[in-house]
């Protein structure tokens, strides 16, 4: 009995330990490392609707000028590398043989340079409608004659000079700069010249480059040239503001009493300059008293280079008519049967 009831105290007592303890709470597992959660990437806007995104109208512009400044240099080294294939010894003695020539006349040069088989595939074909052998004359050319031409582009008339003048006289030709940046069709149209003239040392290598900025055209040539030319240039003077610069630079390049001998796509009489210059005409009346006012007289006019089927009222301009035919096969044969353009022929002499 006195067993039992020690055994009955004792587990009242520790029952009462157990029950009075602090009770203890429970510690919470150390919380794992944060993991970085990347922000949700909103859905990427479709096309066309996010203005921030969408090119301006501007450089939109410049992209397609820039697309096709690419494919007119790819298509001109093309051309220059067929052009090269073409220029055989025998072809570089006949050039030679040209450029080493003395010519008593000018006609007698031009007439043996016309037939030569030297001068680029096509370019004897535009004979018939350009007449350079008469345009040259009526502009005075001679052997001894210091020629500047201007914006020889792809040497149609420069093949014609340079054998001309290369034994007695010389060609100056105007040229951009062929190093400039590759994305300005200014450099390009550096480039071209230089491979034409490059093309054929024994043709061309007498011929003397007069490089300018064409924001503001300076030609360093007082009182050296006997007959500047300007054959289908004039408009892209007007274009680019500069026409009054590259008359005055004329002027005081030319000898007293030297030729400036003008070709211009001719607008119709009552056209205003600065809309039709943009298709590539100018009205003959205007012309003539720009050239006046810049201190020159109009010494005689020719229709050698009229064309009364020019009706001047063109999809792409002038462009619109042989030889660019830009509108590729649209109308061709009525095009090709208008002909080249109806163009004004002016000889003016320096005051």
């Amino acid at each position: 009995m006195k067993k039992t009831l020690l055994l009955t105290q004792a587990l009242v007592a520790s029952a009462l330990v157990v029950h009075c303890a602090p009770k203890t709470e429970p510690v919470p597992p150390e919380p794992a490392p944060a993991v970085p959660v990347e922000e949700a990437t909103p859905a990427e806007e479709p096309k066309g609707e996010s203005a921030s995104s969408q090119p301006s109208a501007e450089e939109q512009e410049r992209a397609e000028a820039l697309k096709r400044l690419e494919a007119d240099r790819a298509r001109m080294k093309q051309e220059n590398a067929i052009e090269l294939a073409r220029w055989t010894p025998e072809l570089r003695a006949e050039a030679k043989a040209a450029a080493d020539k003395s010519y008593g006349s000018g006609r007698a040069a031009l007439q043996a340079v016309l037939k030569a088989k030297f001068r680029k595939p096509g370019n004897s074909e535009r004979d018939t409608q350009r007449h350079p052998l008469e345009t040259l004359e009526f502009f005075g050319l001679q052997p001894t004659s210091t020629v500047l031409e201007y914006g020889p582009g792809e040497g149609w008339y420069t093949e014609l000079l340079a054998p001309a003048l290369a034994k007695k006289g010389s060609l100056l030709v105007t040229n951009t700069d062929p190093k400039g940046p590759a994305s300005e069709r200014n450099t390009f149209y550096g480039e071209r010249v230089q491979l034409v003239l490059e093309r054929s040392p024994e043709l061309f290598g007498k011929v003397q480059t007069v490089v300018f900025d064409p924001k503001a055209p300076q030609l360093g040539l007082e009182g050296k040239v006997d007959l500047a030319l300007v054959i289908r240039g004039l408009h892209g003077m007007v274009n680019s503001g500069t026409l009054d610069a590259w008359l005055r630079e004329i002027h005081v390049a030319l000898k007293p009493g030297g030729t400036l001998g003008i070709v211009q796509h001719r607008a119709r009489p009552d056209a205003v300059a600065e809309v039709s210059s943009k298709q590539g005409y100018l009205p003959e009346a205007w012309v003539i008293a720009k050239i006046e006012a810049a201190g020159f007289s109009l010494a005689k006019k020719s229709e050698i280079n009229a064309n009364p089927k020019d009706t001047k009222d063109y999809p792409d301009g002038v462009w619109t008519l042989p030889p660019s035919l830009r509108l590729g096969e649209v109308a061709r044969d009525k095009y090709t049967a208008i002909g080249e353009s109806d163009r004004m022929t002016l000889k003016f002499v320096k005051k």
